[in-house]
């Protein structure tokens, strides 16, 4: 048997997932079978539950994106991982017990690395990395905005890693002014729009996950040379797309999965571990998989300054 949180229609994860006992399908040939032990909760998890990319999901699915889990069945080829940890990748939805996904796609957790950082190496990891690679902070006044995210934590850590001169993370939650000046992130309210517009004046990066009044003040006020990377939008409220000099880049990971071969992906996370080993990510507050309404609102706590994580029984 199997226990996954799925949703049948869109709505608010609080009211539209359930918890349910289901027999394991088998398993097609190809794939690891993994049983999970932890997963992370992202705003990526729960927003499209809400319909919110309901142009190209549609539900019965299983909830969750990444998450670390032990090999219990696999395809000969790939023997060598059964009892060993991996991120079951780019399958089913990971907020069940048994995660089956295709076997070249998932990750082997080098043995270093715990379970809790191994759970989120995926989303926010691998859209930092993408986002640097793509758009490079070297030599330049770089700005973060919902720096209180970990996602936003690691673009603004690495990007001083590959070179930025310097990085201004915008927060909304004093809670987060201290952790980032300790990462050697300037800090800055998100309602102090003197300061954000005067920085914003020499920037070349932005790595901008708000949208709305947040980024039309970075937009009004960033030099024509510099380049701006949505990447979300955390208000819920878009952006002017008129008065504009910066050029305007939308990141979206999924547009790059597709390119990538085997061999490039399995390298990305390479990278990913051995700057995961060198970068402060926080603790962790876990919820077993039973108390997965709790573990929703930890999340949405205003100023929470812990990743909130889902706990399997093994």
């Amino acid at each position: 048997m199997n226990s996954l949180l799925r949703y049948t229609r869109f709505g608010e994860p609080e009211t539209t997932l359930e918890l349910i006992p289901q027999p394991l399908d088998a398993r097609h040939e190809s794939h690891l079978r993994v049983q999970m032990l932890l997963s992370p909760v992202n705003a990526s998890d729960l927003i499209p539950i809400t319909g919110a990319y309901g142009h190209r999901i549609q539900p019965p699915l299983v909830a969750g994106y990444e998450g670390v889990g032990i090999v219990t069945q696999a395809p000969a080829s790939f023997a060598h991982l059964t009892g060993t940890r991996v991120l079951p990748l780019r399958g089913h939805g990971t907020w069940q017990q048994f995660v089956d996904c295709p076997a070249e796609l998932a990750v082997p957790v080098p043995e270093d690395i715990s379970d809790a950082l191994a759970a989120r190496a995926y989303i926010n990891p691998l859209a930092a990395t993408l986002m640097l690679k793509h758009f490079p902070p070297e030599g330049k006044r770089v700005l973060v905005t919902a720096a209180g995210s970990e996602c936003a934590q690691l673009l603004g850590q690495w990007a001083l890693k590959f070179g930025a001169r310097e990085v201004i993370g915008v927060y909304r939650s004093a809670t987060h002014a201290k952790k980032l000046a300790a990462m050697g992130i300037i800090p800055v309210a998100q309602r102090d729009h003197e300061a954000i517009a005067h920085y914003a004046q020499n920037a070349g990066v932005v790595y901008e996950a708000v949208g709305g009044e947040l980024a039309d003040t970075l937009l009004t006020h960033l030099p024509d040379s510099a380049h701006f990377v949505s990447y979300g939008l955390l208000s819920a409220t878009p952006f002017s797309m008129q008065k504009r000099a910066a050029t305007l880049h939308w990141f979206h990971v999924r547009h790059y999965l597709a390119a990538m071969d085997t061999a490039t992906w399995q390298a990305e996370f390479k990278q990913i571990w051995s700057l995961l080993r060198q970068t402060p990510t926080g603790d962790v507050t876990l919820f077993p998989l039973a108390q997965w309404q709790a573990a929703i609102a930890h999340y949405r706590t205003a100023g929470r300054t812990r990743k909130t994580m889902l706990l399997f029984d093994v």
